[in-house]
């Protein structure tokens, strides 16, 4: 008689992420758990695609009950899994629903399947925010709220900073074929008491980190001003922000350093995907949660030396130093 298959089990997933952790094989994990290697091949595909991805027993224990329920009305995203998967596995590395429509887009261009708005995205988590999935959802988001906050409030009428610009950013900074075009933005600590400013450049995605004692707009474009005018001209051109008030002080920040400052559109973080993807990096080292008063300048260095030397697969392995160095050397030898 053949044996009926049984579902991973809750426990089973907190021992596979624990080996996971350990660096342990699959055939091992398949014999810790009485299981055969291939259920464990299986589970692992949907969370593992790249080395750098994450698999969380919670999360992964969830959906696969969400997926084997039998769904009264579904959305797009519970009606395909693979976009299912691409959106919890995105969640999971701190990535925004207006991030992952913009990837989506450049990804995936003729899959009517891999296509979705942000808006789409924020409805499914906020579909079901009391059940304990939405909750672990929810958590999940860049900047998470009980509840959807209405964007009629805190969306495009609502213009806190004077003078910006966003409609006007030329084209050629979209295309990254010059470095010296950054961007920018605050990561917010615990109880957003506390913060640190991030810079990275969109071509060579080589990272500054700012320590910041307070979020007031003087006190973070002075600590901008001091970083950015460190570096040579040629590599400090524009600057795209979001929408942040900390920048209301941009006039003075442009002036002092002779950078144009952009600002995104709202609920277009897209715009400024280099510096959501290189944030993300960042929350590896400094997950949410932290205080980052207690985060010591050396501590800001070490991290910002890590990711500026770490071979990155967008620029064919090369570094953001090693890019970095190379458009100094081309700079060189045009003045030469």
């Amino acid at each position: 008689m053949k044996k009926k298959y049984k579902r991973l089990s809750f426990e089973e997933r907190i021992i596979i992420e624990t080996l996971l952790k350990e660096n342990k094989t699959k055939s091992y994990i398949a014999k810790q758990v009485n299981r055969n290697r291939s259920t464990i091949t299986k589970e692992l595909k949907l969370w593992l695609l790249k080395p750098t991805d994450i698999y969380k027993a919670d999360l992964a224990h969830w959906y696969a009950l969400e997926n084997n329920k039998i769904k009264r009305t579904q959305d797009k995203i519970n009606s395909h899994p693979r976009l299912k998967i691409f959106i919890y596995r995105s969640l999971l590395k701190g990535t925004s629903p207006e991030l992952m429509a913009g990837q989506i887009k450049v990804l995936y261009p003729n899959d009517p399947i891999m296509s979705i708005s942000y808006e789409s995205i924020y409805k499914h988590i906020y579909r079901f925010r009391q059940s304990t999935l939405g909750k672990k959802l929810i958590k999940l988001l860049p900047y998470h709220h009980h509840k959807r906050r209405d964007k009629r409030k805190y969306g495009i009428k609502k213009t806190r900073i004077k003078d910006q610009v966003s409609d006007d950013r030329p084209k050629y900074i979209e295309e990254r074929l010059e470095a010296g075009h950054l961007e920018g933005d605050l990561m917010i600590g615990v109880a957003r008491k506390s913060a640190i400013g991030t810079i990275v450049d969109r071509k060579t995605r080589f990272l500054i980190i700012v320590k910041i004692n307070n979020r007031k707009s003087k006190t973070v474009t002075h600590e901008f001003v001091k970083l950015l005018n460190k570096q040579p001209q040629y590599l400090r051109k524009t600057i795209t922000y979001d929408n942040g008030i900390e920048m209301a002080n941009h006039k003075w920040l442009s002036k002092k350093t002779g950078m144009d400052i952009y600002f995104a559109h709202p609920y277009s973080s897209w715009e400024r995907g280099t510096n959501e993807n290189t944030n993300g990096l960042i929350r590896r080292f400094l997950p949410k949660g932290t205080d980052f008063n207690n985060i010591s300048m050396e501590e800001l260095k070490n991290i910002e030396n890590n990711l500026n030397n770490r071979p990155r697969k967008v620029l064919g392995f090369k570094t953001p130093n090693q890019m970095r160095s190379e458009e100094i050397n081309k700079m060189n030898q045009t003045k030469a």
